[in-house]
Parts: C-alpha cells; structure tokens; sequence
C-alpha cells in the first residue's frame, strides 16, 4: 500500500489558470453583457404588457407641467360663454343673440370664426351675415351610448368639423392626443375634420398655406409634416390609433390665448384689435353645460379647473397646428421601437458597470442615485426640446441591473468566502496534523530529522525541460535550503508572458508526512486562487505536484520591495507617504480578511511596488512554509508559526495567529518606516510589552495613536478589523467630517 502512494506520488498533476487579465475581462464583461441584456427584456416585456404605461404618462404630464410657460397665441381669441352670461340669458341662447354676437364679432373683419355651440335648437345660424364661408361649426359623433349630434342644418359640410377627442380612457383618462381626421358612419356629422383642426387649416388657406397627404399618408400642412401616432409610439403601447391622431403639444392654459366673454362683446368692450385678422373661436364654457370638459395633464394644477373646456382643447389643437407652421414650434417627438430599446439597454449596461466598479452597497447608493439624476435631467431636457423619451423603463433598468449585479457580486463573494473557509479548516487541520508530525520524530532514520542538511534537489537550469511541459526557467530570484524561486516564461501562452514558478520542497519525504503536506499545500493553492481574483494579490495562475515536489505559478509583478524604499537608518519617509502605504496594504488586508485568511508574513519584502502603476501588491501567503523547517530569520517554534522576529506578534510566535496579527506587521512597517529603525532593534515597555517608538521620530499626535493601536502587545487592545483602522486613517485625513 505504501509503494503504491509512493508511486502515485511521482505521477504529476496539474491546475491552471488562465490569465487574470483574460479571465476577468471575460468575467466581468459576461457578467456585464448578460445581466443588462437581461434586465432590459424583463423591462421591455413588462412595458409590451402595458405596466409601466400609467408610470410613463406620470412623467410625461410632469414634465409637460414643468415646462416654461410660452407667450400666449396673438392669432387666437376666445370668447367664452360663461356662467354669468347664461344667467344674464336665463340659461338659454337664442339664434337671434348668438346671431347678434356673430355680426358684431365680423364687423371687426376676423379672419376664421369658430362657432363651438351644441344646441339643438339652433336653425339659423350665422344668418343675413356678408362672410358665412369664413364661419366653421361643429357636429358629435354617434359613440356607444350616445347619438350624434347633428351641425346645425344650415351650415354645409365643408364648414363643420367633429368635436370627438381621444382621451386615455383605460389608464386615467386624461386627454394627450389630437384627433386630427376621421372616418364616420353618421347620417349628419359626416365631416372627417375635427373641428380644431378645421378652423387651423382655414385660417392657413386665407394666407396661402394649402393641406395635402403624402404617398404614404401622412398628413402635411404647408412645408411641415404631422406624423401620425402609431401603436407604440412614444410610451404608448398597443395604442388604438384609428384616425389621424398626433400628441397634443399643450399650451400652459393659463398664457394660451386672449379672452373675453360674451357679455363683454355685446356690451361693446371689446377691442377691435383683438379679432382684426385673427382666429375667433366661440363657445360655451360653463362646466354644466354640453360638450363638457376633459382632464388633461394641468387638472392636477391648483389655480386649474379638474377638467378643461372643450373649448380650449379644441384652441389648444388649432394653436398647435397654427404655431407650428407660421413660428416652427416642434412637435412632440419620439425615437422608434428600436432607439428607445437600445436606450433603455445602454442605462442598463451602465447601471451593471457601476455595480461593477462601486461595489460597496452604501457607495453605490450614491452613484446610482446621482446617475438616475443625471437620467431625469437628460430627460427633461429633452422634452423641453419636445423630445419624449423613456424614463421610467431607463431608470428601472439602471436600478435592477445595478441591484442585479451588485446581488451577484455579493452572492458570488459569499459562495467565494465559504469554499475559502472550508479549505482555512482544511488549513488548520492539516497544520494541526503536520505539528504532530514534525513533534514525532521516534519513528523516522536520523536522516529525517537534520533539518540543517537539505533535501537533495538540483537547481533547475535555465534551458532544461519545461516544468509541466509549458513553464520555461528564465533565472532563479531567491532560493533557500527548502524551497527556490523562479522566473519563468509561460509557452503555452500568446506572447510567453512572464510568470514566477515558486518550487516548494518538504521537509520530510515520509508518506505519512507527504500527504498532509499535499492536503495543505492544495488547500492552500485553492485559497491563493480565490485571493488572486484581487488586484493588489498576485494571481495564482497554477499549481502542481512534480516528483515529490510542489509548485505555485503566479503572476509576475514587475517592480521593487517596500525594502528598498526602508533601508534601515537610511532614510526615514514623512507622514504622508507612511499613510497612503498603511491605506493600500489596508485595502488589501480587508480583502483578505473578509475571508477569514491570515497573511501570516506581511514585512516589507513581501510588499512590492508595481512598477507600472505604482501600487502595492502583497505577495507570499505562507501557510505552505509549515511544510519546511524554520529558517535563520524565523522564529524557532516556527513548527506552528509563520512569521518574522520584529514584524509577527506574540500570539502568532505562540502558535495563534488572529486577524489583527496581520495588522500588527503592518503597523510595525508603518513605525519602520517613520523611525529609519529595524522592528528587532526597538525595545518593548517592560510594563505592558508596547513597542516603544514615539521618542525615536517626530509624528502627529493622530498618526502615533494610531500606529500605537495597531502594534499593542496584547491583542485584544489592537483594531480588530483592517476597516476600522482605515476608518480612523480617513478621519484624521478629514478633521472636520
């Protein structure tokens, strides 16, 4: 049994990894790609269901409200037929005044006259007047429950138009649509104009401007086309567009045109320069009367009425059509179905790269809420350039795929942490068991236990045999009795980039010793892997067993050791340059602890300062290091501990290292740094074991507080978390938060 592990021991295996810069990339770029693609179909099918429609006109009628108020229409006067003039009539108005009211409007020469009545009664209207062609009238269709109402008899066709809106009535019934044409099946009210429109477009004949539809049935009124409402236009879906319908572009109500009541007409106290060429519309404005009124995106207004006279719809249409052929004033436009997804999916695709750059929860908080600022602010923008695009779909879809994917970030850490916990237990099983191990040494030949003599185990030349057929020996960096390091070119990778190959030896070539040597080394491996997926930790790019030897392949980082920036009694670095060191190791640190992993060896050679972007990485994890005895600058109980005399604390040396050892090497880097003096020369208070330092260099008050909490003797009187000492570093960088 033993010859057959002995012989399973010589066969090699191996695990590899492919480039963190390919690996990520693809990573983060999938995650990405899927999760906003994703999210903006979700959002689409719900939107094609109609649910966020009521959301979407929401925003529309706001933003219609927020708009500037434009100068009131010149070309437009409304006479209106209110309450009181009703009274003064005792509720009726007879041909004979309404034909009073008609001359002595045409005596001012108007230009169109609008007469918007629905009564019955009415024969005779607009008689014995010189310029009857110049009057327009009005007619209802028949709808479900109601019958038409007729134009009065005396009025042809070609001078009527219908009076029938188009309102939201399956979401709020508010009014936001013009009905420009339309086809009917009445015996009477056969107009296929609707009056508003009829009134805007005689007004622009008596200037020379002529209709007509295009090819394709557009309809075009001088040199500008009024694009018809399609089924999905805008943030309308599924909408009935029968007719010739387009968005109505409102006037605020309160500056869309001159008025003044019926009264003050008859009483002759109208100014004759307020109808001279000008379009006249009349019509009855009190609410209990026919034709009524409708809610339109200002019902909700205080200084409003819940519901607009049908009059000033019917103004508001011809004022629209009016304004936007004589002054160029826009329509209401919108992208099609096409634009509007690729929008939609380009603030997902944002909200998923924030997540990925900001993902703590509370920083993230923050920029997606700035960002959905900057969404709203584009978009109201817009529309005060008459551009509805979607704003409801945009920010669900930044919110759920940022929630999204900060979600599987989260999930994803939580699933990494757990397998990095199980192997941390299958870390300090295995390093349990290697303790008895080392401590048992009345079953081993003596030449098991000169731990002084090395295993016999050449140097690996450079042009020799590939280590596991791909990795090619460039140079030897480091080697010591038990383990050696290597710089090497990966073959089987485009370019033969550069890796360093660390070649770990045990102490003691036993099978018993071998395999939890093997336990610990892939635990340890697997938690390297994990690890690397940080930025300032070099990837574990392989690892493997070759001939009872094992091997790390990492990623190479070119640049130099916190060493050579603390030469001992050299040089001694200022305040500002020991707190951004303490910071990025911090961030780091974090990192690592997170996973409940304990550096175990942080000292300045083991902190390099990459050369291409000038961050520090933190390289050489060293639980594999129990596999091999203690070396001349470790401790010697080093069969638990890792560590260096000067940088590792008392409990690691006593074989129980904590999270807060990690940051007790860190503050002694932190002291080396500010004195110029070596940890193993400055000496401990006999009285409480504390480093004492403070006397050797000038420091602040801040700074020295938190270095001396970082480095106290007993553990429990350290920070316990890399964030808190972080948090402390950040307050004393902004005194006054």
């Amino acid at each position: 049994m033993i010859s057959g592990l002995l012989e399973k021991l010589r066969v090699p295996f191996v695990k590899v990894q492919d480039s963190r810069e390919t690996s990520f990339s693809k990573s983060w770029l999938q995650i990405i790609l899927v999760t906003s693609v994703g999210v903006t179909a979700l959002i689409w099918g719900v939107r094609e269901l109609k649910w966020l429609q009521p959301w979407e006109f929401r925003v529309y009628d706001q933003m219609l409200r927020s708009r500037p108020a434009q100068a009131p229409d010149r070309r437009i006067l409304l006479v209106k037929i209110t309450d009181e003039d009703l009274k003064r009539e005792k509720w009726t108005l007879s041909d004979r005044k309404i034909n009073q009211l008609l001359k002595k409007i045409e005596s001012y020469q108007p230009r169109i006259v609008g007469l918007y009545l629905f009564q019955p009664e009415h024969k005779n209207l607009a008689a014995n007047l010189q310029n009857q062609d110049n009057i327009i009238s009005t007619c209802l269709f028949s709808s479900l429950g109601r019958d038409e109402m007729p134009p009065p008899p005396n009025f042809p066709i070609d001078n009527v138009g219908f009076s029938d809106v188009v309102a939201d009535h399956e979401n709020d019934q508010i009014l936001r649509r013009s009905l420009l044409f339309a086809n009917s099946t009445d015996k009477k009210c056969t107009t296929s104009f609707a009056f508003g429109a009829l009134i805007a477009i005689n007004y622009l004949e008596k200037q020379g401007i002529e209709y007509h539809f295009t090819k394709k049935g557009d309809f075009q009124l001088g040199k500008i086309l009024f694009p018809r409402l399609e089924a999905n236009s805008g943030g309308y879906q599924h909408l009935d567009a029968d007719g010739y319908q387009i968005l109505l572009n409102y006037r605020h109500p309160n500056s869309l045109a001159d008025q003044v009541t019926l009264s003050q007409v008859l009483s002759g106290g109208l100014n004759s320069n307020l109808v001279k060429d000008r379009l006249v519309i009349i019509g009855i404005t009190a609410a209990n009367l026919p034709p009524g009124g409708f809610y339109t995106p200002y019902s909700t207004l205080p200084d409003q009425p819940a519901r607009m006279p049908a009059l000033f719809i019917h103004a508001q249409i011809a004022s629209q059509l009016i304004s936007t052929v004589l002054d160029g004033r826009s329509l209401i436009w919108y992208w099609p179905d096409w634009a509007e997804f690729i929008w939609v999916w380009g603030w997902s695709l944002l909200g998923s790269v924030l997540a990925w750059r900001w993902q703590n929860p509370l920083l993230l908080l923050v920029v997606v809420g700035t960002t959905l600022l900057v969404l709203i602010g584009i978009c109201v923008a817009l529309f005060f350039q008459a551009g509805w695009v979607p704003l409801v779909p945009s920010g669900l879809a930044l919110v759920i795929s940022s929630i999204s994917v900060i979600g599987y970030i989260s999930y994803q850490n939580q699933r990494q942490t757990q397998v990095i916990i199980l192997q941390v237990e299958k870390q300090q099983e295995a390093i349990a068991q290697l303790n008895v191990l080392l401590e048992d040494k009345t079953a081993l030949p003596d030449s098991y236990l000169d731990f002084a003599t090395p295993i016999d185990s050449p140097e690996i030349k450079s042009g020799d045999l590939l280590l596991s057929g791909r990795y090619k020996i460039s140079k030897t960096l480091g080697a010591g009795g038990f383990g050696r390091t290597y710089l090497a070119q990966d073959t089987q990778r485009p370019g033969n980039p550069i890796c360093v190959v660390k070649k770990l030896m045990p102490a003691r070539q036993d099978t018993r010793f071998l395999q939890v040597a093997r336990r610990l080394f892939n635990s340890e491996a697997e938690i390297l892997e994990s690890l690397g997926k940080h930025h300032q930790i070099p990837e574990l790019l392989a690892y493997f067993e070759d001939d009872q030897e094992f091997y790390l392949v990492q990623e190479y980082i070119e640049g130099h050791t916190l060493s050579e920036e603390l030469p001992p009694g050299q040089k001694v670095q200022n305040e500002s340059f020991v707190m951004e060191m303490l910071k990025q190791v911090l961030e780091v640190l974090g990192f690592v602890h997170q996973h409940r992993v304990i550096h175990r060896d942080i000292k300045p050679t083991n902190i390099i300062r990459c050369a291409e972007d000038n961050r520090l990485v933190l390289i050489d994890f060293g639980a594999v290091k129990l596999m091999q005895p203690p070396s001349s600058e470790q401790t010697e109980l080093a069969t638990v501990a890792i560590g260096t005399r000067g940088y590792a604390p008392p409990e690691q040396f006593a074989g129980h290292p904590r999270l807060c050892s990690d940051i007790y090497a860190l503050g002694m880097i932190g002291i080396q740094a500010l004195t110029g003096i070596s940890p193993q020369e400055l000496h401990p208070d006999p009285e409480t074991g504390n480093v004492m330092w403070r006397q050797t260099a000038p420091v602040s008050e801040e700074l020295a507080a938190i270095l001396d909490k970082m480095v106290c003797y007993h553990f429990s009187d350290r920070y316990q978390s890399a964030a808190a000492v972080l948090q402390d570093l950040k307050r004393m960088c902004s005194p006054g938060d």
